[in-house]
């Protein structure tokens, strides 16, 4: 059984109709596909879960990932960039916290708005948000 079509376009008219309606995903498709890259990576979402429970200084983080505080503060960066975290300086400590308005109620949606268009049911990746 063959994988690849042997017909170059047989629906134009479907193929056209789904290019219309994808024109403005396609506009934010870049920004989209950061910000989830960011949650794909097992030590970016062990710094979401670790945070959610208080702040911590990057050396704590460090600690708790098992890596150098320079490639964990690549990782914090990566999370602050993407509105996930925000930090504070205490003199030689570097604090980070989730940020306010971390973006788990946009993520949550987005989950549940791409599983509805895959009728499947989504679980979200981390436990529901706590006041901060």
């Amino acid at each position: 059984m063959s994988e690849v079509c042997k017909q170059s376009c047989f629906h134009p008219d479907t193929v056209e109709t789904v290019r219309r309606s994808l024109a403005e995903d396609e506009r934010r498709a870049p920004g989209a596909a950061a910000w989830f890259k960011v949650l794909g990576s097992p030590r970016r979402l062990t710094i979401l879960r670790a945070l959610r429970r208080g702040e911590l200084c990057v050396c704590d983080i460090a600690l708790l990932l098992g890596l150098s505080t320079a490639a964990t503060s690549q990782q914090l960066r990566q999370l602050r960039e993407q509105g996930w975290l925000t930090l504070r300086n205490e003199g030689k400590l570097v604090y980070y916290r989730l940020h306010a308005q971390a973006p788990f109620d946009r993520l949550q949606a987005e989950l549940a708005r791409l599983a509805a268009e895959a009728g499947v049911e989504a679980e979200p990746p981390l436990p529901a948000a706590s006041a901060q």
